[in-house]
């Protein structure tokens, strides 16, 4: 096997792992919603427990990118995977983070009666995940029209949680004594809108490894 050979075999194990950990993120996401939804602490356990898999991915991932940097001096597009690849890892590790966050509250809320039916925290974490799973695909087809639609889900998740702050907010001036649960969902909404920012970041590293140029997708 050539020097080139075996560079670009190391590209396509970088890529893989990429995957693996966008599809892991995407699970402990759902994961998190669910055990807030129905109470499941057990549920929430698993996904706080599994975050150190993804942190784990998160450091091979970097390891192999500085090592491919350092080692190779990769020029033009191959440099542009490189730097887009340690991004995207970190991307990922964050909203890992965050979905871990979520599961946090599920075990701080615990079984208390919530104070109004989940409606809008699950939708704000289907298009997550669908965000997630869009990510995925377009970065395996380099495809930077595919990563720019990504911040059209990113509005609508943006909307979605202003909606449910306005909600709680109303609840809390007829009942201040809802104070603690309110602030703990707010908190989710507010996750799932940072989540929604990082897949957003995800696509912008797309378009850079598609076409080279930084492109601010949220302006």
């Amino acid at each position: 096997m050539t020097t080139r050979q075996g560079f670009h075999q190391d590209l396509a194990e970088l890529s893989k792992k990429i995957s693996i950990m966008g599809m892991m993120v995407q699970e402990r996401v759902i994961m998190s919603i669910d055990s807030l939804c129905k109470q499941d602490m057990e549920l929430a356990n698993k996904v706080i427990t599994g975050d150190l898999s993804i942190n784990d991915l998160q450091t091979e991932i970097e390891e192999k990118s500085i090592m491919l940097l350092a080692m190779q001096q990769p020029l033009a597009n191959d440099l542009r995977k490189i730097v887009a690849c340690f991004k995207i890892a970190m991307h990922l590790e964050r909203i890992g983070d965050l979905a871990a966050d979520i599961a946090k509250v599920t075990l701080r809320i615990g079984k208390a009666k919530l104070i109004k039916p989940l409606i809008d925290i699950p939708r704000m974490g289907k298009l997550v995940s669908e965000m997630i799973v869009n990510g995925l695909a377009a970065y395996i087809q380099v495809n930077a029209e595919k990563a720019r639609e990504m911040s059209l889900m990113d509005e609508e998740i943006d909307h979605l949680y202003g909606q449910i702050f306005q909600d709680l907010l109303l609840l809390l001036i007829d009942d201040p004594k809802m104070m603690t649960q309110a602030t703990y969902l707010i908190l989710v909404g507010r996750f799932l809108e940072r989540m929604g920012d990082y897949c957003t970041n995800i696509g912008e590293e797309i378009v850079y490894i598609a076409t080279g140029k930084r492109t601010d997708l949220n302006s």
